[in-house]
């Protein structure tokens, strides 16, 4: 995947953001990139008992709808085998879970925008 090498430092940049705006609301951190055959979860969060898969979209933009415009059928396919792998392999078959989509739009001035859409499956 050489041509996603060049985003991968501005994606992590945009997942170091997500994560800071998870803990100050009140979610705590569990795993980030976490890999498997299948691919990446950004981050692996858990708020009160639920755990949450969190898939982080940044873009160089105004706003985040071109983040949310990227989660088509088949990446939301992709993030729910992406989670049930991630249950299977620790066990966690009893455990609420979710999946929550955060965009990042990062403008040429001015602060990032961050914008959550939890439980982000059922669009």
């Amino acid at each position: 995947m050489a041509n996603s090498k060049p985003t991968q430092p501005f994606g992590r940049y945009g997942e170091q953001l997500v994560a800071k705006y998870l803990e100050n609301g009140g979610f705590q951190i569990v795993e980030t990139n976490w890999r498997c055959s299948l691919g990446e979860i950004d981050i692996v969060s858990r708020k009160a008992n639920i755990l949450i898969f969190i898939e982080v979209r940044s873009r160089h933009a105004e706003n985040t709808e071109a983040s949310f415009e990227s989660i088509n059928k088949r990446k939301r396919a992709k993030l729910a085998a992406l989670a049930n792998e991630y249950i299977d392999a620790h066990q966690l078959d009893n455990v609420e879970w979710r999946i929550d989509v955060i965009g990042v739009a990062i403008p040429r001035s001015g602060k990032a925008i961050i914008e959550h859409v939890e439980d982000a499956l059922g669009w």
